[in-house]
């Protein structure tokens, strides 16, 4: 299958919460671009589900955002560690708070 992102994606495990209404559900990025995120669950959203997210960066910085799932793959909690890209991946739609911090960290600015 082609590679559909145009964006560089990054190794990067941040701490985010995200929700449909509001952000209630805990889970980590696998990997990062400047378009969006993987965030690794046992609990994914469906796709075409707009989600709330708040990530974490390291200097405690918080980024709010809306994203939309693009694709999820939901497996028992047990074995999320096991599985390959247990999660789901989500395309930014907009930034609510801290969009610049999230573009520098990214970009290696930070």
């Amino acid at each position: 299958m082609a590679e559909q992102r145009g964006q560089e994606r990054k190794r990067k495990r941040l701490k985010v919460r995200f929700g449909i209404d509001e952000v209630k559900r805990m889970a980590f990025t696998g990997d990062t671009s400047l378009e969006g995120l993987f965030l690794i669950t046992g609990q994914p959203e469906a796709p075409g589900c707009r989600v709330r997210l708040e990530i974490h960066l390291p200097d405690q910085t918080r980024v709010l955002a809306e994203g939309q799932v693009r694709w999820a793959k939901k497996v028992p909690p047990n074995l999320v560690r096991l599985a390959n890209k247990a999660g789901m991946g989500v395309r930014f739609l907009r930034f609510e708070q801290g969009r610049q911090d999230y573009l520098d960290y990214i970009s290696g600015l930070r």
